[in-house]
């Protein structure tokens, strides 16, 4: 139980910087594009993906790219990298949608 005590303080007291607070944030983000997706179809009653899915995608996948460069995480940062060119791609598809037929 002491070890474990010791690595929970490692991991969380110790190394506690700017950069994991940073880290926190840009989950919360991310994580936070899952609940907008589970109200918006929860209150339609069928699944959907609004567009501030796509949004908090961006901001939590930008947050997210820059803790893991700081971090030096090539896998992290390949993921990230890659999840960024499909949100905006995502959005950039709506919107041109948007701009064809403006009753939407």
């Amino acid at each position: 139980m002491n070890a474990l005590f010791d690595w929970l303080h490692a991991v969380f007291v110790e190394q506690f910087d700017l950069w994991i607070i940073l880290g926190f944030i840009a989950q919360g983000m991310f994580m936070m594009r899952f609940v907008i997706q589970w109200i918006a179809s929860e209150r339609v009653g069928r699944s959907i993906v609004p567009v501030a899915f796509w949004f908090f995608s961006i901001a939590g996948g930008f947050l997210l790219l820059v803790y893991s460069i700081q971090r030096q995480d090539p896998v992290f940062i390949a993921g990230q990298g890659l999840g960024l060119l499909i949100y905006f791609r995502n959005l950039w598809l709506i919107f041109k949608e948007k701009r064809h037929d403006p009753a939407m």
